[in-house]
């Protein structure tokens, strides 16, 4: 019988312009020559999708979208973000009575690499966004979404990188405590439902909850899941696992506090035995670490700050037991005192894959305001951040190995100006904020972007402050690699089937 034949060659580029997935590492490949195994190529198409930013209608929004300009792509390309066909309260779907109606005018279109884009909203009624960019504009496509709440449940500054879609995401860190008000949003781009299980561990392990389960949402549009519908058990350390059962969607919890402000929760990394999370603001005056472990064996975590000169190992806080299938938390109260710092949890004893956040609290009292830092993948080969100013933002970088050389560059301004790198060296077992680069003649907001050299891995984060009425409003966002580039095996790996 004769089959068709298969080019590997053709099913990796599909891959590469359907999903936009990337790998960061380098190529793996048979034999003794990988550069001709493989070749590193920019993606061709890519998605994010933008949380509806908020319930208050004193609310205001901005979008920041950038691609950094990228060797070997085509000259031609699109991007957009449009409003998802948005949801009711109730969860019915958009063709219900008292659902929002889809936008057709698309709320923020990119005009050229390397020059970032900016739009904005106001009020509760924004929208859910779904993005697409392709051609020169899908590697490395970044768009940040940033919310100032003056009052209310979880004011202060909000941010969020709006994601790729995924079929599995961890959050630990949520909450369904008398003081937090939690969200899930799901969002789905496709053009069929998807189907998504919503499961939460707490202390003592699983929380039973058959309303969780097959939660659908319709194509093209958004559903936020109110965590304290789900449960009765007011828990304050939550692990929630996003699993999607068809489909795929973008997922993020909003974690609203009454009395501390407020922001987004991304998603952990994926389970690992070893994780960082980097960017501890230095005056952050209580940091609190969330951790689970969804196998069934406990994980002995070490627990070390990579300070400006070292690793260093909390008082009173040098180890984390976290049981299997259970939320373990541990207050690390102000552990940079006065300095910059990250994160690094290694196996005390054998690794066990866990998933692990921070929330971390700046300001005293009724001026406290609240931001969260998930575990994140290292930068890889390229990771951006957008929307940055020149006095509300800090770059932090950490090197929990070896040393590495590292280059920060500064894009144009979304308003003009033109694009600056610096190059740092960051000392092994350190975390350093750096003096990033600004835009010369730089207007507007600009993005930045950070690109390992030499040395060994490095992991990022970026902070954005704005102080509303003595209240310390930051939001955190970590720089896990941009998934801009794809390993694809060249002709001479073609793998036919041949005719039986």
């Amino acid at each position: 019988m004769n089959r068709t034949t298969l080019s590997l060659l053709a099913g990796m580029a599909a891959l590469a312009a359907v999903t936009g997935f990337a790998s960061m590492s380098e190529p793996a490949a048979a034999g003794k020559d990988t550069a001709q195994a493989a070749a590193v190529l920019p993606v061709e198409r890519t998605s994010l999708l933008c949380p509806a930013p908020s319930t208050s209608d004193i609310a205001d929004t901005a979008y920041t979208s950038y691609t950094p300009v990228t060797k070997g792509t085509r000259s031609t390309g699109t991007a957009e973000l449009s409003a998802a066909t948005e949801q009711s309260a109730d969860g019915k779907s958009g063709s219900d009575k008292g659902a929002k109606k889809k936008t057709e005018k698309p709320v923020l279109t990119p005009k050229e690499p390397g020059t970032p884009v900016t739009g904005d909203t106001s009020g509760s009624d924004a929208p859910a966004l779904v993005g697409t960019a392709d051609g020169r504009f899908a590697p490395g496509w970044t768009v940040q979404e940033t919310t100032e709440v003056a009052a209310g449940a979880g004011r202060g500054l909000q941010g969020v990188n709006c994601t790729a879609p995924d079929t599995e995401f961890w959050f630990p860190g949520a909450s369904t405590d008398a003081d937090r008000t939690d969200y899930v949003h799901l969002t789905n781009p496709d053009d069929s439902a998807a189907v998504v299980d919503i499961e939460l561990y707490g202390k003592d392990g699983a929380i039973p909850s058959t309303v969780g389960e097959d939660i659908t949402v319709p194509a093209h549009a958004s559903e936020p899941i109110l965590l304290s519908t789900l449960t009765d058990e007011k828990q304050p350390d939550l692990t929630v696992r996003v699993n999607v059962r068809s489909g795929r969607v973008g997922a993020s919890v909003q974690a609203l506090d009454d009395k501390i402000g407020g922001d987004w929760l991304a998603a952990s990394t994926e389970p690992a035995g070893s994780l960082v999370l980097p960017g501890i603001p230095k005056d952050a005056t209580a940091v609190r670490l969330i951790a689970f472990t969804p196998g069934g064996t406990d994980a002995d975590l070490n627990v070390r700050l990579a300070s400006p000169s070292g690793l260093i190992t909390p008082a009173g806080s040098e180890t984390l037991h976290v049981k299997a299938g259970m939320t373990s938390a541990l207050d690390l109260g102000d552990v940079t005192r006065g300095e910059a710092g990250s994160l690094v949890l290694t196996p005390s004893d054998q690794s066990v894959p866990v998933v692990a956040a921070l929330r971390v609290v700046r300001g005293k009292g009724s001026d406290q305001e609240t931001a969260f830092i998930p575990a994140t993948a290292p930068v890889g080969t390229r990771a951006t951040v957008a929307d940055n100013t020149s006095k509300g933002s800090t770059l932090s970088i950490t090197a929990p190995g070896k040393t590495a050389e590292v280059k920060v560059t500064a894009s144009a301004g979304s308003d003009g100006g033109t694009a600056v790198s610096k190059t740092f060296t960051i000392k092994g077992g350190t975390t350093q904020n750096v003096a990033a680069p600004v835009p010369n003649g730089g207007k507007g907001t600009y993005a930045l972007t950070v690109e390992p050299v030499s040395g060994g891995p490095v992991y990022a984060a970026r902070t954005l402050a704005a102080t509303e009425e003595g209240v310390p409003g930051f939001t955190i966002q970590t720089l896990p690699g941009d998934r801009g580039m794809v390993s694809v095996p060249h002709a001479e790996q073609d793998l036919s089937v041949l005719q039986q």
